[in-house]
């Protein structure tokens, strides 16, 4: 015995019965829209009442199970005698198979065009060789998916451990940090002790070097005969320098003598400075005077 919801059989009752509804569905809405042919109208009505009376009777379920009696007092003899007459019944069994397929043709064609939106205006022939291949094609990219699903899984799955051991890490991290911080406070002074050394020999070693180079550029430009030619030069500047202090002595003492006048020495200075000049004057147009006469 198959259990209820699950098995082959199962799945194509529901199949069927779903169909059924959408039949049904389907004709509501054609007769809002369109007028039906006499024989459409009569095909749905037959079934509809057909199909209303199977659910009833499989809802009122087997007399002798039933430990309550029926609402109404009804029983399957009851509901049989809603039936439809028997030649309408033979007439739209005989008919079903074409609309059930129809209907599923209309759904597997909406479910092609869903999946592939350029078929949509193919040839109904070339819509029939794909629809009949879509079932592999939705079987393997079901497969596909669940593929993708179980590797997203594994993914996760591998980021939180991931996401965990960076966790982990990252407390070992800080707790190395930390017992270096403490290790690190007790030699510290020694070592900076031990680098101010380092830094004072190296500055010291740097010093000595840069003072050999400084010697050397001398030695190397001052030879022996240049030194001796630069003491005869700075023996003569130094003379040069005393005459010039002497006689600088000197000027200061006349020109001290000088200040005392003030204003009269100042007004002396301009009256030579211009009777210096008319001289100049003089002489040079005399000198151009002779040379015009001779």
């Amino acid at each position: 015995m198959v259990p209820a919801g699950g098995g082959p059989f199962s799945r194509k009752r529901k199949q069927c019965q779903c169909t059924s509804q959408e039949l049904l569905v389907d004709y509501y809405v054609k007769i809002q829209d369109i007028n039906l042919t006499s024989e459409d109208k009569k095909f749905h009505e037959t079934f509809e009442q057909q199909l209303l009376v199977t659910q009833l009777t499989q809802l009122l379920g087997p007399s002798q199970e039933r430990v309550m009696p029926p609402l109404l007092g009804l029983e399957k003899a009851d509901l049989l005698e809603l039936m439809p007459p028997s030649e309408d019944f033979v007439w739209m069994r005989a008919r079903l198979p074409l609309e059930v397929e129809e209907q599923l043709k209309k759904k597997c064609f909406t479910l092609l065009c869903y999946h592939d939106p350029n078929s949509n205006s193919e040839h109904e022939t070339l819509k029939a060789v794909k629809a009949w291949k879509l079932a592999e094609i939705l079987v393997s990219e079901k497969q596909q998916c669940q593929d993708a699903k179980i590797q997203q899984k594994e993914q996760v799955v591998l980021l939180e451990k991931s996401a965990t051991y960076s966790q982990v890490l990252l407390r070992c991290l800080a707790l190395l940090h930390r017992l270096l911080q403490e290790h690190r406070l007790k030699t510290q002074s020694e070592l900076d002790h031990i680098n101010a050394q380092y830094l004072e020999i190296k500055c010291s070693a740097m010093i000595l070097k840069l003072r050999m180079e400084e010697l050397k550029i001398l030695s190397d430009t001052y030879t022996a005969e240049k030194v001796e030619v630069y003491h005869l030069i700075r023996d003569r500047l130094k003379g040069a320098i005393q005459l010039q202090e002497q006689d600088m002595e000197k000027s200061q003492q006349v020109l001290n003598t000088y200040e005392v006048l003030g204003e009269e020495f100042d007004k002396l200075v301009k009256e030579y400075t211009q009777l210096k000049q008319t001289t100049e004057n003089r002489r040079w147009a005399l000198q151009e005077f002779s040379k015009a006469y001779h």
